[in-house]
């Protein structure tokens, strides 16, 4: 039993104190993240299964997918886009600080004026959302207003799960802390309470409330609240437990205030552009924003597991180093992450467009999921997959510039490239353009197309000022990774090309004959890559 405890507190507990830090491998630590998230990833999967199974596309799966969408959306510009980009540099200045003075008073104070600065700003956006629930519903579902007994359930949705926003983003606040000093297991695991409590929901909870909705909507709120609650411990343990203070006026929260201003549009671009998706699609008929919604979970999979946890670990990193004024090894950081999401990217990116039919049967082709819904649903997967390196991308190239407190650069990029999207939707949307007919696919494309803009605009940018210098073996490693990645899709496709009908077979059948392609595709692709000279460590580094 001894033995146990100590595993566990050598899993989530690091055995520095909190003023020294540990150096850790980047590659560990993305490891460890990752492995974290995949956890919750494979258990978001179930949840989705689950979904499928019970609502199918269309009507209440509609609403539903809405209302969880945008307490989402925001979450994401508060606390684990904006927010979490601004606080972090501040936090990593503060503590730097605090090393010199040898005391972590100043970085208590910090978190404390933080959080209820944070706080107070949540509470009166979560009351405006509840409050103003129909207003909310029609501004991100218009499309339903017309449908009176959608529209209802929608708004009724949306009243339940906004104070989701509050929950999530304050455990979004705990987990920058942890991530800060080197607690990457512990943030990273939260998100699986959610997944626990909406399949606990759909499966066991319907009866106790009017729709399935309804009880997956609440399951969300009891879900954030845990979450939060669960992080509570480990902030204690690093003597940073939050006694939430408001003092506008403190440097610290004065300088994320202005960091975070135009961060809240940069580091959300491809939310937005995401959003916009699920809005227009409410004009393009009913299960529409559903196909979208199954689509997208496939595609955040490899985003969430790899491209999330990349960026998270690099954070810090990079913030330390440049406050530390290490140039050449700010570069080298993100040099392997961006290495790292080629490795990953380009193999989940041929995967999803080859596989996409075979996957949604496999998962989601059960109770009210139809063959119609499969096939729409395979159509946008495929163009949201295609622009999943670019995704992956975004995600590591930002904090390049915030942890230099640079936010106005990823705004510039940003507005192009939402404009951009912007542009395109008419074209790919509106019968009285070339492209009728693509539909819900036309705006899966056209936030592919986007977000390639605003990678390109960022790589860019970070090349123009000499913040990123590549390394001189670039040219030779996507001749590699490019030889792998054809294997791997000569692979998949010979094995559909001789395994049609997916539609046909059974679930167990279904989901054997899957394991095997996806089997063989990654030995596939890992044995072209030794082929061609790639091994683990180059990706050993510890900037």
């Amino acid at each position: 039993m001894r033995a146990f405890r100590s595993l566990l507190k050598g899993f989530f507990v690091s055995d520095s104190a909190p003023l020294k830090t540990k150096s850790r491998s980047l590659l560990r630590s993305s490891l460890l993240t990752g492995s974290m998230t995949m956890t919750s990833r494979v258990l978001g999967l179930v949840r989705d299964i689950v979904l499928a199974n019970v609502l199918g596309a269309g009507g209440a799966m509609d609403a539903f997918a809405v209302a969880q969408k945008i307490p989402n959306f925001f979450r994401r510009l508060f606390a684990e886009g904006a927010f979490s980009q601004a606080f972090i540099p501040v936090l990593s200045q503060y503590r730097e600080l605090g090393r010199e003075q040898g005391s972590l008073a100043v970085v208590k104070e910090l978190v404390d004026k933080v959080a209820g600065g944070l706080g107070l700003v949540l509470l009166l956006v979560t009351l405006v959302g509840v409050l103003g629930a129909s207003g909310v519903a029609y501004i991100f579902g218009n499309g339903y207003y017309h449908d009176p007994v959608k529209f209802a359930l929608l708004t009724d949705l949306v009243r339940i799960t906004f104070p989701y926003l509050m929950l999530i983003s304050l455990t979004g606040f705990a987990g920058a802390i942890l991530n800060s000093y080197d607690r990457f297991a512990i943030p990273a695991i939260t998100p699986v309470f959610l997944n626990i409590f909406m399949i606990a929901a759909a499966l066991f909870g319907a009866a106790w409330f009017a729709t399935p909705a309804h009880a997956l909507a609440w399951s969300i709120v009891v879900a954030g609240l845990f979450s939060l609650l669960f992080q509570l411990p480990f902030l204690r343990q690093i003597h940073l437990l939050p006694s939430p203070k408001i003092q506008w006026s403190h440097p610290g929260v004065k300088r994320i205030l202005v960091l975070m201003a135009p961060a809240l549009f940069g580091v959300s671009v491809s939310q937005i552009n995401l959003l916009l998706d699920t809005i227009i699609a409410t004009q393009l008929g009913d299960a529409s924003v559903s196909w979208l919604f199954y689509s997208d979970r496939l595609v955040e999979l490899p985003l969430g597991v790899f491209g999330v946890a990349i960026a998270t670990v690099i954070m810090p990193n990079l913030s330390r180093q440049s406050v530390a004024q290490t140039a050449e090894k700010f570069s080298q950081t993100l040099d392997w992450a961006i290495r790292f999401v080629v490795l990953i990217a380009l193999p989940a990116t041929v995967a999803l467009v080859v596989l996409a039919e075979p996957i949604l049967f496999t998962l989601f082709h059960h109770g009210e999921m139809k063959v119609g819904d499969i096939l729409m649903s395979s159509y946008s997967l495929k163009g949201y997959a295609l622009g999943l390196f670019a995704f992956m991308l975004i995600k590591v190239l930002v904090p390049g510039y915030f942890a230099r407190q640079d936010m106005k650069s990823p705004v510039r990029t940003g507005i192009i490239s939402m404009l951009a999207n912007i542009a395109m939707k008419p074209i790919v949307v509106l019968p009285m353009f070339i492209f009728w007919g693509l539909g819900h696919v036309g705006l899966a494309l056209t936030t592919a197309i986007a977000a390639y803009v605003n990678a390109y605009l960022l790589y860019r940018g970070l090349r123009r000022q000499s913040i990123y210098n590549p390394a001189s073996n670039w040219p030779s490693l996507w001749l590699r990774y490019g030889f792998a990645n054809a294997v791997m899709a000569a692979v998949l496709l010979g094995f559909l090309f001789f395994w049609a009908g997916w539609q046909d077979w059974g679930t167990l059948e279904r989901i054997l004959r899957l394991s095997v392609v996806c089997v063989a595709g990654l030995f596939a692709y890992l044995v072209a890559l030794f082929a061609v000279g790639v091994r683990i460590k180059d990706f050993k580094a510890d900037y």
